[in-house]
C-alpha cells in the first residue's frame, strides 16, 4: 500500500484541475482542504480570500464527476465585521449546495494587528455564536446525510488504535485528527499501522462503523 499523501489549505485555483485526474487515478489521496472562509463576495474581498464562490461551485461539480470518491474539507468564519443576517443566510445556502463533507466554523474572534479589527459595524458575541450554532446544525446533517451513503460500501483503512473492544482507523476521507474514525468493534489480530478492507455498516454524523472484510467473509 502505498503512502497516504493529503492536500490541505489548498485554494480552488484552475490549477488544481490537473490533481484531480491523479486523484481519480489513485496517485494521490481523494481530498482537498479548501479554507474558503466564506461565501459572500463583499466579505471574501475584506478577508483578503479568492472571491469567486459560483466557480469554486462549478469545479466541485466537475471534480466529483471526475473523481466520485473526493472528500472535500473547508473552513469557515462568522460574524465576521460587518457581516449582515443576509449574508450569513448566503453562506448557509453555499453550504446547502456544495454539500462539502468535512467543515469547520470559528466565529470571528480580532487578531493582534489585524486589519479587520478597524472595520465598521462589528457584530457582537451573542449574535456571532449564534450564527456558529446554526452554521453547524446545517454542515452536521450535511455530513451525516454524506456518510450514511457510504454505509454497505467497502474500502480500505489505516488502523491507529488497538484494544480489546474495538479497533480505531481512518479512511482517505479522514485527515489525522481533525476529521472523524472508522470504528471497528471486536478484538481482532491488527497492529497499528496496518491497511485493511473493510465493509460500512453505520454512520454517525462524524464517524463511521465498519468490520474487516477478510475476517467476516
Amino acid at each position: 500500500m502505498p503512502a497516504w499523501v493529503r492536500l490541505h489549505y489548498v485554494y480552488p485555483y484552475p490549477h488544481v484541475d490537473d490533481l484531480i485526474p491523479l486523484m481519480a487515478e489513485g496517485h494521490i489521496l481523494p481530498y482537498l482542504d479548501m479554507p474558503l472562509q466564506h461565501a459572500n463576495h463583499r466579505l471574501l474581498q475584506l478577508m483578503k480570500r479568492p472571491a469567486a464562490t459560483e466557480r469554486v461551485l462549478d469545479r466541485i461539480i466537475r471534480w466529483r464527476a471526475e473523481c466520485p470518491d473526493l472528500t472535500l474539507r473547508s473552513t469557515f468564519i462568522v460574524g465576521f465585521p460587518g457581516e449582515t443576517e443576509a449574508e450569513f443566510e448566503e453562506l448557509l445556502d453555499f453550504l446547502r449546495v456544495a454539500q462539502l463533507d468535512r467543515v469547520g466554523c470559528f466565529a470571528y474572534s480580532p487578531v493582534d494587528g489585524a486589519t479587520a479589527n478597524q472595520l465598521p459595524n462589528p457584530v457582537p458575541e451573542a449574535v456571532k455564536e449564534e450564527r456558529r450554532v446554526r452554521f453547524m446544525e446545517v454542515q452536521q446533517e450535511i455530513s451525516r446525510e454524506r456518510l450514511q451513503q457510504r454505509v454497505g460500501k467497502e474500502m480500505i483503512v489505516l488502523v491507529d488504535e488497538v484494544n480489546e473492544k474495538q479497533i480505531i482507523a481512518r479512511s482517505a476521507a479522514d485527515a489525522p485528527e481533525i476529521d472523524g474514525r472508522v470504528v471497528i468493534p471486536g478484538s481482532w489480530e491488527l497492529e497499528p499501522g496496518d491497511f485493511i478492507q473493510v465493509r460500512v455498516s453505520g454512520a454517525t454524523a462524524h464517524d463511521l462503523k465498519a468490520e474487516p472484510v477478510d475476517f467476516d467473509e
